[in-house]
């Protein structure tokens, strides 16, 4: 005896074309998250958020603009020979003195005033910006030179 085929009811076919749009609505939003994470892990720019001492010793003795962002007084107490000071809070204000052609490192005491230096000129339009994790703490702890005075 032949069977009759069953053909699929419209409320099962239905139920199969909403099971697919959502896991097409699952796949979009972990792409979608996935790219976030890596726009915010890059600083949205075309360099790394956030580097090591060793990446921005490399970094800086290739020619990369070292600004600190620490006080006068911090600076005046040791510094890295060759970067450039500004305050954060005045750098907002001085934001034309910082190379927007150029890669810039931001050093500060521990890292995280770096952070918001990064945000400020990244914000401001410059494309190759990066904080120095653990600041000039780290820098010199790392055995890397500093000098003190003005």
């Amino acid at each position: 005896m032949a069977r009759k085929r069953r053909t699929p009811s419209k409320k099962a076919a239905l139920a199969k074309k909403t099971k697919q749009q959502r896991i097409i609505a699952i796949v979009a939003i972990a792409i979608a998250i996935i790219a976030v994470f890596i726009a915010t892990q890059s600083g949205g720019s075309g360099a790394p958020a956030e580097i090591n001492t060793a990446t921005a010793y490399e970094k800086f003795d290739d020619g990369a603009f070292m600004l600190d962002v620490r006080t006068p007084e911090e600076w005046v107490e040791y510094h890295v020979n060759g970067a450039t000071l500004i305050p954060l809070d005045e750098l907002e204000a001085r934001i034309n003195e910082v190379p927007a052609d150029q890669e810039v490192i931001i050093i500060c005491n521990s890292g995280n005033r770096a952070k918001v230096g990064r945000d400020i000129l990244l914000a401001a339009g410059h494309t190759s910006v990066s904080s120095i994790s653990g600041g000039i703490q780290g820098w010199m702890k790392a055995g890397y030179p500093t000098t003190s005075g003005e």
